[in-house]
């Protein structure tokens, strides 16, 4: 591992960063909780409820549904058998997988481009919920398939089917990409193949366990086990009031967004990575090589191979968020790892759509942005 100078950092202010939390609360999310650290000073802080009837409080150890958080771990698994010389990054995916991934696709598609969301391969989040298909335009979606979903299990080729079989949202290594979790089901299917084993037991063996996480997991079933909140799902007021969807077989997201977590773990998992412990430096620098990606909310974001770039006044910042129905999670680190910060709600969409069905701000993204800037230093 690598000694990097710290960026002076205005330290930790609990009564502050409390402060911040109870804000986000007091702005209508039922609970959210964090872990900020500095240096060597950890910070664990809670506000609100995990569950709305019982009101049971919620905690700063809860585990957490932590969505495409989940990529960094995939890719990072990814980027450990590149190095074993199983994978070539910018080989076709074809090579390894022709029949997933058949002809002019697989033969001008990179695993680097699954990566980086250059694929120009759609999401299949649509077509495996059609009922949100018309999607941003708010009048013309319901929920229903939320609930169809529940407890169905999705094969990754029958989500990646689907994905590959949309209009392309672009050609192949353009100079802009479009998120897909298309992608990343691919990816898992990939690491299957190189390593003869599941690919979330690979990921489990080669980045969880290297890591040490003690509270992470892809879950074995519907439900997130040991303690953890409701997660309460509103899609843009559709969903009123917003509904616990905290028991859901996440075989809709797989490798690209399955996990469960704590943000403890989310704060060592992003450390070590930073720090050469869990890839080598030759592929963090790959994996921080970013490009302009167009998010699924429409956003541009800095995307690396499964990381985030924010940019703050107080320096770069190196991460992943991620949602899942009735959860949402942020984790970022500075790049000289002198700062964390990870921040879990339980509540998700919450924005309500104006007159002509497009979302609008809430005062939650107010407080959120607070926090961030607080708990960022």
């Amino acid at each position: 591992m690598k000694t990097r100078q710290a960026t002076p950092s205005a330290g930790l202010d609990p009564a502050d960063l409390k402060s911040a939390l109870d804000d986000v609360h007091r702005a209508g999310v039922p609970g959210v909780f964090a872990e900020v650290r500095d240096g060597d000073r950890i910070w664990h802080g809670a506000s609100g409820v995990a569950d709305v009837t019982t009101g049971r409080p919620v905690r700063a150890d809860l585990r957490h549904r932590v969505g495409s958080v989940t990529k960094s771990f995939t890719a990072a698994a990814v980027l450990q058998q590149v190095e074993r010389g199983r994978i070539g990054l910018d080989a076709p995916i074809g090579d390894h997988l022709p029949d997933l991934v058949p002809g002019e696709r697989g033969r001008r598609i990179t695993v680097r481009m699954l990566l980086n969301n250059t694929s120009g391969i759609p999401d299949y989040l649509p077509h495996a919920f059609p009922s949100l298909r018309g999607f941003p335009s708010l009048p013309d979606v319901s929920t229903e398939s939320l609930d169809d979903n529940r407890f169905r299990t999705f094969r990754p080729a029958e989500l990646i089917a689907m994905g590959l079989t949309a209009p392309p949202t672009g050609e192949p290594g353009g100079p802009t990409g479009v998120y897909s979790n298309t992608n990343w089901l691919i990816l898992g299917e990939l690491l299957a193949e190189v390593t003869g084993m599941p690919a979330e037991e690979c990921v489990t063996r080669n980045v969880i366990e290297r890591a040490g996480l003690r509270h992470t997991g892809f879950p074995a079933g519907p439900h997130v086990e040991g303690p953890h909140s409701l997660l309460y799902e509103s899609f843009y007021g559709l969903i009123e009031p917003p509904r616990d969807y905290s028991v859901y077989d996440m075989s809709w997201v797989g490798t690209g967004a399955a996990l469960v977590s704590t943000m403890a773990d989310l704060n060592r998992f992003y450390a070590l990575l930073l720090d050469g412990g869990i890839v080598a430096p030759s592929s963090l620098v790959e994996m921080q090589r970013t490009i302009p990606v167009r998010a699924l909310d429409g956003s541009m974001i800095e995307y690396g191979l499964g990381l985030h770039r924010v940019d703050t006044g107080r320096g770069t910042f190196w991460g992943h968020d991620g949602t899942v129905w009735g959860a949402g999670t942020m984790s970022l680190t500075r790049a000289d790892g002198g700062r964390q910060m990870s921040v879990a709600v339980n509540l998700a969409r919450w924005n309500r759509p104006d007159s002509s069905g497009r979302p609008q701000p809430h005062p939650i993204d107010a407080a959120m942005k607070a926090l961030y800037g607080r708990a960022m230093g």
